[in-house]
């Protein structure tokens, strides 16, 4: 873990600045952002719908377009979640992936690092330990 770096803090604004932009209650509340090798940023909504099981993540919509754009490495990820009306807070915060974001992540993103919170501060986490002991199928 290492702390935030002055990209990192560009990568967060992007991600807010997003979400706030697209949020529509129940619908859409997390965005993601990427800076893939090249340095260039790519952003991702989360789309929510009624079946829960067919919801997708703002991480893999994000991950998607850096990989459809050519990307060949992705530097580091953060995702935000938009406060809903009722709630105290008004600005988006940062949240860490869900497991089945940090199992994609782990597989096409591997060298990258997350931003997150890690023991009460915001930190740059790499992706390999947020899931020790991954899967791997066997050869």
């Amino acid at each position: 873990m290492t702390k935030l770096t002055a990209p990192d803090l560009e990568l967060m604004a992007a991600a807010s600045d997003f979400i706030r932009s697209r949020y529509q209650e129940n619908r859409h509340h997390i965005g993601a952002a990427v800076r893939g090798a090249s340095g260039r940023i790519y952003l991702g909504l989360h789309l929510d719908t009624y079946v829960g099981r067919c919801s997708v993540c703002a991480e893999a919509v994000a991950l998607g377009s850096a990989l459809s754009a050519g990307e060949t490495g992705i530097e580091a990820i953060v995702s935000v979640r938009h406060p809903r009306p009722t709630e105290l807070h008004a600005e988006p915060k940062v949240v860490s992936p869900c497991g089945i974001c940090r199992e994609m992540l782990t597989d096409f993103a591997p060298g990258s690092a997350v931003i997150m919170t890690h023991e009460g501060d915001l930190k740059r986490v790499p992706v390999a330990d947020l899931l020790p002991e991954k899967y791997r199928r066997a050869l």
